[in-house]
């Protein structure tokens, strides 16, 4: 059962699968608002907060790429679950890439989808119920809070993802860690796609650690990474 009401935004443009998502999901005490176009789901984004998003993939008046996109510039932390008829790799990296948490390939079953939903609806609430938290990390300093990551000249504002994946690294620093234990624990699973925006993310932060040369994040090839640093809690 859910402690409280959750908003859903759900973009779906074949309305008869969209109702039947909305009724199935009302029904397990979710609040939903359904949209059938891309841009009527930006629109009802900018008015209302959410507490997680599930996009189509091929929308008219903005696909769920474009929506995606819009979302992460107003918000890192709400979740995104993309539901997409395809199975074309090229389409779920794209979906990663552009913010998204997870995907779920039509047909699927309502179980499944509550099921993923309610993982990071709590992943969510716990990230929020999370004490201040921050590392020295060499000569930066990196606040998980307040997604900040510090230099001596300069300050970077991290995306939740890249906050998640560096605190996971912070705390298992200087210890090889395989690459399916860094997605199970940052991503939620092992994945091949999920595995790709991995890689994605690691080369982002490396570009944040070209500031301190005592800094070095590691690939291991085939088996995974280790995070070279001098790590401490502030």
């Amino acid at each position: 059962m859910l402690p409280k009401k959750v908003k859903v935004l759900l973009a779906e443009d074949d309305l008869s699968l969209g109702y039947v998502i909305k009724d199935n999901l009302q029904d397990a005490g979710y609040e939903v608002v359904l949209c059938a176009d891309g841009q009527t789901a930006i629109e009802k984004f900018d008015k209302t907060q959410y507490d997680i998003c599930l996009l189509d993939v091929m929308m008219p008046n903005k696909d769920g790429f474009t929506v995606a996109r819009k979302i992460r510039q107003q918000s890192d932390m709400v979740p995104i679950l993309f539901l997409t008829a395809k199975s074309m790799e090229e389409d779920k990296v794209k979906g990663f890439l552009t913010g998204a948490d997870d995907y779920i390939t039509k047909p699927f079953s309502m179980q499944e989808l509550l099921l993923r939903m309610e993982v990071f609806i709590r992943r969510t609430r716990k990230l929020h119920a999370d004490s201040i938290q921050e590392y020295s990390i060499g000569q930066m300093k990196f606040s998980y809070t307040d997604l900040k990551l510090r230099t001596q000249t300069d300050t970077f504002t991290l995306t939740q993802k890249e906050a998640d994946l560096l605190k996971f690294l912070c705390e298992h620093a200087n210890h090889i860690l395989k690459r399916d234990e860094v997605l199970r624990n940052v991503w939620g699973k092992d994945d091949y796609f999920l595995g790709r925006s991995m890689d994605v993310f690691m080369t982002k932060l490396r570009k944040y650690f070209r500031a301190d040369p005592d800094i070095v994040l590691e690939t291991i090839h085939g088996v995974g990474f280790r995070f070279n640093a001098p790590v401490g809690h502030s």
